[in-house]
């Protein structure tokens, strides 16, 4: 994507953009007005003071005339005539008196102008920041384990923060100045076409010299994000990790690497924004000398009487142009700036572009229950063109157990992913009531299921929250009674507040069987006619496995399940055991039947009771 299209699609966020041009476009129009007078009067004031015998005297009031000449002549009849009736410090008075009110309101009118792009700048950044955190909800799981999370975090936080600061943040320079640019020019045509001709060969030279500075800065900008984003990635891996960093007197090898990527920031910073600083003293070098050969040029002039206009026009001239350079170097700097924002704008555009692999068919079936079986028919899955599993064939009939159980890496987790969409399968089918999952609508689907896995996943809220999570308008009996069902409900009472007692990032206030019950708890609470448990006690104690086992079992009752099993004895009472070795079902059968045959499950259950 270029770096046009880019700025393109982040402005698309304003739209509908008739909430803010009518009104921007008018009120800076009325501040170019305002301002152009500002410096308009500076000839009057010139005459007054300096050459008040040779203004221009009109003793009579000129017919209306829709032109400048008109305004002028209007204006020198009043200040003409107040010199006749009160002398020439009432007329200095009067023209500074307009000066000043003609600056208030131009900052008025500036200022109202700002209002509307912050208006807009806003808008925009609310709606990036909505579109990221819209796409990381619906990408399916395996773009988390594809990208690493310090870039998705980097341009979560920095590169959007970029593009408000640079982007978003030079809206009023982007739109403003252009018209501040034209309209100054417009002014300088009419009163000298010969100096503005000489005076505009500046902007191609300063436009050449501006693009050969960005064109680099581009590239260091991006290796910039890049470098940045590694450091956001050591940041989340040493917080999640600071106990094994502790553990192993890793902190030196640490701080090491972190050490290496945060000098190679600083050093491609460093030359970006050397390179970006740049641009605004060169455009000014070059719009100065530019202002110092008209004023030689038009010194020329007058020596040798060709100069076409006062003395007091000349200096107003000069000053016009002086206003000319401050849009221009404006629009400079802000080019060299924006260049940086666009490409972090690039790297949010990555994620928002990012394919959803898990969609929704047109002709969606919706589902509300789940009355028969499940069945995996020849299912096949790879990741990363790596086989996962192969030509899995397996049925689970409704209201019976099914465990999953064998060595880490056969494969028992991806198979369990698999039936709530979390991946989609390579090859084959899996039927939901006889009907491949992939026709029914995706939040019916998963609204069937129950998830609790081996790490308990909650948020920094509190437990009630955390156990109606996802459900609305729930009553405070309902959280109660699941919570009670879970063994939860009296750990929940010792707490400072109760159900209203914050839990910390990711409930670390709780212990991990006290966060497991949770879990359960809001399983329950859902009440859904499918489980799926991933080795739910395995990281736990003795006694708070026994609770938790205790509230699974109640969890289980009338319910199909799927249990990913490491501890066997939790599954020996299952309907069905099926066995994985490698991404293939090697056995299956009853724990009575499996220990018979002598097999790989055989072996396990001995390995575990040794």
């Amino acid at each position: 994507m270029t770096l046009t299209k880019t700025f393109l699609r982040l402005f698309a966020f304003a739209k509908p953009y008739s909430r803010y041009w009518p009104k921007y476009i008018l009120i800076t129009l009325l501040s170019l007005v305002f301002g152009i007078l500002n410096f308009t009067l500076i000839i009057p004031l010139l005459d007054v003071l300096f050459h008040p015998e040779a203004m221009e005297k009109v003793t009579e009031l000129p017919a209306f005339a829709p032109n400048l000449s008109y305004l002028k002549e209007i204006f020198n009849y009043y200040l003409y005539d107040i010199i006749r009736a009160h002398g020439v410090l009432s007329a200095l008075l009067f023209v500074c008196m307009l000066l000043i009110a003609a600056s208030v309101a131009a900052n008025y009118f500036k200022y109202a102008a700002q209002r509307v792009l912050v208006s807009l700048r806003t808008t925009v950044m609310q709606k990036v920041r909505m579109a990221l955190y819209d796409k990381i909800t619906r990408l399916h799981v395996g773009y988390f384990t594809n990208n690493r999370k310090g870039d998705i975090l980097s341009s979560i936080s920095n590169d959007v923060t970029e593009v408000q600061n640079s982007v978003a943040g030079s809206f009023h320079i982007i739109f403003r100045d252009p018209l501040l640019l034209i309209g100054y020019l417009v002014v300088l045509f009419i009163m000298s076409a010969q100096l503005t001709l000489i005076a505009l060969i500046a902007l191609p030279l300063s436009a050449f010299v501006i693009t050969r500075i960005t064109k680099r800065l581009r590239r260091q900008a991006a290796s910039a994000q890049k470098l940045m984003a590694n450091i956001v990635g050591y940041f989340e891996e040493t917080i999640s990790g600071v106990r094994i960093i502790k553990a192993f007197n890793a902190q030196r090898y640490v701080r090491k690497q972190f050490e290496t990527t945060n000098v190679q920031h600083r050093a491609v910073t460093k030359r970006m924004f050397n390179r970006q600083e740049l641009a605004s003293p060169l455009s000014e070098t070059l719009g100065v000398s530019v202002t110092a050969f008209i004023l030689l040029y038009g010194g020329w002039l007058q020596v040798n009487g060709r100069l076409g206009m006062s003395i007091s026009e000349f200096v107003a001239y000069l000053a016009f142009y002086y206003q000319v350079l401050s849009p221009a170097k404006a629009i400079a700097g802000t080019y060299a700036l924006i260049q940086k924002g666009l490409i972090s704008g690039q790297r949010i555009f990555a994620i928002i572009d990012a394919p959803v692999e898990i969609t929704k068919p047109q002709q969606a079936i919706p589902v509300h229950a789940f009355t028969d079986k499940i069945e995996y028919r020849d299912v096949s899955f790879a990741y990363q063109n790596e086989p996962v599993l192969n030509h899995i064939h397996l049925t689970v009939e409704k209201g019976k157990m099914v465990a999953l159980v064998g060595l880490s890496g056969a494969g028992k987790t991806t198979m369990a992913d698999l039936l709530p969409r979390f991946y989609d399968v390579t090859s084959g089918e899996i039927l939901l009531d006889n009907i491949n999952i992939k026709d029914y609508d995706p939040k019916g689907l998963i609204g069937l299921m129950g998830i609790v896995t081996q790490d308990a996943i909650l948020f920094n809220d509190t437990v009630f929250n955390n156990i109606a999570f996802g459900v609305e308008n729930i009553e405070e009996a309902a959280v109660i009674r699941a919570a009670r069902i879970a063994n939860a409900h009296d750990f929940i009472m010792q707490m400072e507040h109760g159900y209203q007692t914050n839990i910390g990032d990711q409930g670390n206030r709780l212990s991990g069987g006290q966060r497991q019950r949770l879990s359960i708890a809001r399983a329950i609470l859902k009440n859904p006619p499918i489980l799926i448990l991933d080795e739910a006690t395995s990281a736990l104690d003795t006694e708070s496995e026994r609770l938790v086992q205790d509230a699974l079992t109640k969890l289980m009752e009338n319910r199909t399940s799927i249990v990913i099993a490491h501890r066997l004895s939790t599954i020996q009472h299952a309907d069905k055991i099926v066995v994985m070795d490698k991404g293939c079902i090697v056995e299956s059968g009853t724990h009575a039947e499996l220990l018979a045959r002598q097999g790989i499950y055989k072996r396990l259950c001995d390995l575990q009771e040794l």
